[in-house]
Formats: structure tokens, sequence, C-alpha cells
């Protein structure tokens, strides 16, 4: 699914939240990543299996920015 090269990280790793954002709906609360995964601002998300990955809890949340990539 990635054309990154490097490629991002597979949704099946742990660091599947580090791949590009392709599509960002804040106003919604969530972003698609390109290896299918679907972050929320919540720090929860759904992978492309329908794996649900709980929202983080206490200092280690994260913001996710999103930026465009070429």
């Amino acid at each position: 699914m990635c054309a990154h090269q490097p490629p991002c990280p597979p949704a099946d790793r742990p660091d599947h939240d580090a791949a590009h954002a392709v599509a960002s709906h804040p106003e919604q609360g969530w972003t698609l990543l390109c290896n299918g995964t679907i972050v929320f601002d919540d720090t929860g998300g759904l992978l492309p299996g329908g794996r649900v990955i709980p929202p983080r809890r206490g200092g280690d949340a994260r913001v996710l920015t999103c930026a465009a990539h070429g």
C-alpha cells in the first residue's frame, strides 16, 4: 500500500503510527495513514483488519501532525 521510500511501517508493527498521513479530517477527529491504519485524536485507532487500538492514557499521548508528502 505504501509507495514511500523507505516504506512506512506496516500496520501490524508497534510503530504503525509513524506512517505518512494520506487523508486528514481534523473536524471529525481522524487521520488515514498510508499503511491503512486510522488514527484518532484521542490516540486510539483501527488497523486495516478491524482490530481496535485503545487510546493511550497518561503522559504518553502523542499528537499526530499531518504534512503533505510528495
